[in-house]
C-alpha cells in the first residue's frame, strides 16, 4: 500500500495547467501489469478531465492501404442536431472580450464536392534534425503552397478570387476563427519549447495574408485553441500580423460560458453505448462567423490517428469526457465501438459544422507514432518530411486521405479501426469516406489531386 500511494502521489493529475503527464502515470502501471487492478479499485477513472495515455504495446495491421472498409455496422440514430443558432445578445462574462458577429442564419459558404488537394514541395522545408524545427520553414514556398492549393480546390486563378469564392456571402467585420493545434503545449509555459509537433506559423500567415487580400481585417481574425492549450510565444512571434486576436491560455482566454442552445453538443449514443459526458463548445466559435480547420497530419497513441475530426476536441470543455469513446487502447481506457463516435455529433455542432469553409491540413512535418513525437523523416517521402499540405471543403475527404497516407507509412503504428469513425461520419451526411492508395490506385469517389510545387 506504500508503494501505491507514493504512485499515486507522484503521478495523479487533472485536466489543468499544473498537472502532472497522467499518460506517463498509466503507462506505468501497464508496465507492471497493475492497470486492471488499480482501475477495478476506482483509484483510476477514465474519462472527465482525463489526458491520452501511452500504451505499452501497439500493434498495426499490415493492411494493405488499398484495402477498403469491412462493411459498416447499422447506422446510429438520426443526426444529433437539432438546434439552429441564434443571436447572441449578451457577453456570456466579465471575462470573455468576444463581441457577437454571427446572425441566426448560417452562413453562406462554397461547397467543392469530395475534391482534396494536396500540394507536396520539396523545398518546403529545409529540416535537418535540428531543434527548433519550426525555425527551417520557408515562409515564401508555403505561402506560394497555400495558394496553390485553394486555387486548385475552387476553380480560380488568383488568391482574391479563390478566397471570395470559400466566402461568397462575407461581409466586412465578420470574424474568421482558425482552429490550431497545440495538444502537446499543454504542460509548457508560454514562453515553452519542448520541440514537439505543433502547429508551425508559415501555413497561418499565408491563410490570414488571403483573408486579408478580399478585405478581412486582421482584428476579425481570431486563432485558437482551448482546453488549456497554450499558444507559445515563438508562434507568436512568427505571425506576420500583430492585430490578429489569440484565444488561448497565455492570451485571450477560451471561455465555455454560453447559455445558447447551440452551445451545448448534442451526443446521441445508439443503445447499449454509454452516454458520454456533457461538452460545450467554446465560446470563441459561438461569437465567428467562419472556421477554418488546420489539423496536423498525426498518429495518436491512443486513438491511432489525430486529423480533422479529432482536432476539435480542442474546441470543447471537457475533452476527456470522450476518450473512453474514442480510444482504440485498453491501456488508455479505450472503449471504442464501431457503432458510435462522438467525434460526428461533436462536429455536427452548428457552430462547427455550419461555419466552416476550408480545412487545411498540415503535412510540412508530420508526426508518425505518437501524437507527442518530435519531427522524424518519412520513408514513404523518400527519407524527407513530408513537405505537404491538404486542402479540402469536405472534412470526411481530408481525413481519409491524410489517414491514408499514415497507414502507408511504415512504423505510424495505425490500428485497423482507427478511421472508422469516418463511416460514421459519412452516413451523417458530413462528407465522403474511402480507404484509397494516394501512392498508386488512388481513389474511385474522393478527387485526389496532388500537385507538385
Amino acid at each position: 500500500m506504500q508503494f501505491i500511494l507514493e504512485i499515486i502521489g507522484q503521478h495523479s493529475c487533472s485536466y489543468g495547467a499544473d498537472s502532472m503527464n497522467r499518460r506517463h502515470f498509466l503507462k506505468k502501471l501497464s508496465a507492471l501489469s497493475l492497470f486492471p487492478f488499480f482501475k477495478a479499485l476506482g483509484v483510476i477513472t477514465i474519462g472527465v478531465g482525463s489526458t491520452s495515455c501511452q500504451p505499452k504495446n501497439m500493434e498495426a495491421t499490415g493492411e494493405n492501404p488499398a484495402n477498403n472498409f469491412e462493411t459498416p455496422p447499422p447506422a446510429p440514430p438520426e443526426p444529433t442536431h437539432t438546434h439552429s443558432p441564434t443571436p447572441i445578445t449578451t457577453i456570456p462574462t466579465a471575462t470573455n472580450t468576444l463581441q457577437p458577429t454571427f446572425t441566426p442564419a448560417p452562413p453562406v459558404k462554397a461547397e467543392f464536392g469530395h475534391r482534396v488537394i494536396h500540394v507536396h514541395h520539396a523545398q518546403a522545408t529545409r529540416w535537418s534534425a535540428q531543434k527548433r524545427y519550426w525555425e527551417y520553414v520557408d515562409q515564401q514556398v508555403v505561402t506560394q503552397m497555400v495558394e496553390k492549393g485553394i486555387t486548385e480546390l475552387t476553380g480560380t486563378t488568383t488568391v482574391e478570387d479563390a478566397w471570395r469564392k470559400l466566402l461568397p456571402g462575407y461581409q466586412r467585420g465578420e470574424a474568421i476563427a482558425i482552429k490550431l493545434n497545440f495538444n502537446n503545449t499543454i504542460w509548457e509555459s508560454c514562453t515553452g519549447e519542448s520541440g514537439q509537433i505543433n502547429a508551425l506559423p508559415q501555413p497561418v500567415n499565408a491563410v490570414i495574408a488571403g483573408l486579408k487580400s478580399i478585405g478581412v481585417e486582421e482584428t476579425d481574425i481570431w486563432l485558437f485553441d482551448g482546453v488549456n492549450r497554450i499558444i507559445p510565444e515563438y508562434f507568436v512571434a512568427g505571425i506576420a500580423f500583430p492585430k490578429v486576436r489569440f484565444f488561448d491560455r497565455c492570451h485571450e482566454p477560451v471561455t465555455y460560458d454560453s447559455q445558447e442552445d447551440s452551445a451545448f453538443v448534442s451526443l446521441h449514443p445508439p443503445e447499449g453505448v454509454q452516454m458520454p459526458t456533457r461538452q460545450k463548445i467554446a465560446d470563441v466559435l459561438l461569437q465567428t462567423k467562419y472556421l477554418i480547420n488546420m489539423p496536423i497530419l498525426k498518429s495518436h497513441s491512443c486513438s491511432s490517428i489525430s486529423l480533422g475530426f479529432k482536432n476539435h476536441l480542442g474546441s470543447i470543455d471537457n475533452p476527456g469526457g470522450l476518450h473512453s469513446h474514442i480510444f482504440l487502447v485498453s491501456a488508455c481506457g479505450g472503449g471504442f465501438t464501431p457503432q458510435y463516435s462522438p467525434l460526428v455529433d461533436l462536429y455536427l455542432n452548428p457552430n462547427i459544422r455550419d461555419k466552416t469553409i476550408l480545412i487545411i491540413g498540415d503535412g510540412l512535418f508530420g508526426a508518425k507514432g505518437s501524437e507527442d513525437a518530435f519531427p522524424t523523416t518519412w520513408s514513404t517521402f523518400g527519407g524527407k518530411v513530408p513537405n505537404s499540405l491538404f486542402f479540402s471543403t469536405d472534412p470526411v475527404a481530408i481525413d481519409s486521405v491524410m489517414a491514408d497516407f499514415l497507414r502507408a507509412e511504415p512504423g505510424a503504428g495505425i490500428m485497423k479501426q482507427a478511421d472508422e469513425y469516418l463511416l460514421l461520419a459519412e452516413q451523417a451526411g458530413l462528407g465522403k469516406a474511402e480507404r484509397g492508395d494516394p501512392w498508386g490506385k488512388g481513389y474511385q469517389e474522393i478527387g485526389y489531386q496532388k500537385i507538385e510545387g
